[in-house]
């Protein structure tokens, strides 16, 4: 796709703004495409100014006018789960109890490295879009387990207040570590909440526990100038309200067929916030380049500001090759 990137796009498109163009997003990749964008091996480490560079090249010659990547190698140790292509969110808990809380070894973000930040190399008008190891609600699963978890809101609520605090105040201080490099046009807080049905927890836990990390680090990203975008899956419509208006996001990305398409999400709440992908999954796998490529321009004839195009969560390995690119093709 030949383009030069204009990272203005995007700034436009979160300002519910028409962009200059046609634009694309997404969350990520896999690593097939992204050799085969580039020709060359995906970096074995994340967040080098190696990976920074190989990723901007593939965000590049895909048609995007950002790249994402890691700040750095800050991670939440967990123990370890089964080496499958789904796991049980019971699995591979940490903390379990009080004396597993207070054993726990938790990773500090000014430990890690982000030098690599300010060392990458851009064509035309680009910048990195930074995303997390995981969100707040992700990473208390995680170390809790699900059940677990739920199960200590009502036995020991004040666990559940410790583990969110150590879980969110080091998410708040990764993205600290971020922001303020020139390189970093906007965060991606990634984050999945819910099923297609509800979210994970209640709303008023999502309320209590969640939502006031994600407040925090968007205040942060808008107190450098910059946006910030939720990506998050599962049914919002009952928190959409938190997500404009309380955390004051300025986009939000994943959307599914099952719970919600994107023409309608777009007709409901684009008014209000911007609406980035949502050509769901299960079509991009299922159906044809042409019928890809139909109900990609009639979006874009729908939604003529405040939307970038791409898939409702990312893309993985096993999308064509063929789907993918009758998706991106349609903003030519």
């Amino acid at each position: 796709m030949k383009r030069e990137p204009d990272f203005s796009n995007i700034l436009k498109i979160l300002k519910r703004e028409k962009p200059n163009r046609p634009t694309l997003f997404e969350f990520f990749l896999n690593v097939p495409l992204y050799e085969k964008l580039v020709g060359e091996k995906v970096p074995e480490t994340i967040a080098t100014t190696e990976y920074h560079n190989f990723m901007i090249k593939a965000f590049k010659k895909a048609g995007y006018d950002y790249a994402t990547t890691f700040g750095s190698q800050f991670c939440f140790p967990t123990e370890s789960k089964s080496k499958k292509h789904t796991a049980s969110l019971n699995e591979g808990a940490s903390i379990t109890d009080r004396a597993s809380f207070e054993a726990y070894k938790w990773p500090e973000p000014d430990d890690f490295d982000y030098s690599a930040l300010k060392d990458v190399s851009f064509p035309g008008n680009m910048k990195l879009m930074v995303c997390a190891p995981g969100g707040v609600l992700e990473h208390a699963v995680a170390l809790m387990g699900y059940e677990n978890l739920c199960i200590m809101l009502y036995d020991d609520p004040q666990l559940v207040r410790d583990v969110f605090n150590g879980v969110g105040s080091r998410l708040l201080r990764y993205y600290e570590n971020c922001i303020n490099y020139d390189t970093v046009g906007l965060l991606m807080s990634n984050d999945d909440w819910g099923f297609k049905t509800q979210t994970m927890l209640s709303v008023k836990h999502m309320r209590e526990y969640v939502f006031p990390w994600h407040k925090k680090i968007v205040d942060l990203a808008h107190d450098a100038g910059k946006p910030a975008i939720l990506h998050s899956c599962g049914y919002h419509e009952k928190v959409m309200d938190d997500i404009i208006n309380v955390m004051k996001y300025d986009g939000k990305h994943s959307y599914e067929d099952i719970i919600m398409p994107v023409e309608e999400a777009y007709t409901k709440w684009g008014n209000h916030i911007a609406i980035l992908g949502g050509i769901d999954l299960h079509f991009i796998v299922s159906k044809t380049p042409v019928e890809i490529h139909e109900r990609c321009k009639a979006m874009l004839e729908h939604a003529q500001s405040g939307y970038a195009l791409g898939t409702g969560n990312s893309v993985p390995e096993y999308v064509p090759f063929d789907n993918y690119f009758a998706m991106t093709g349609s903003v030519m």
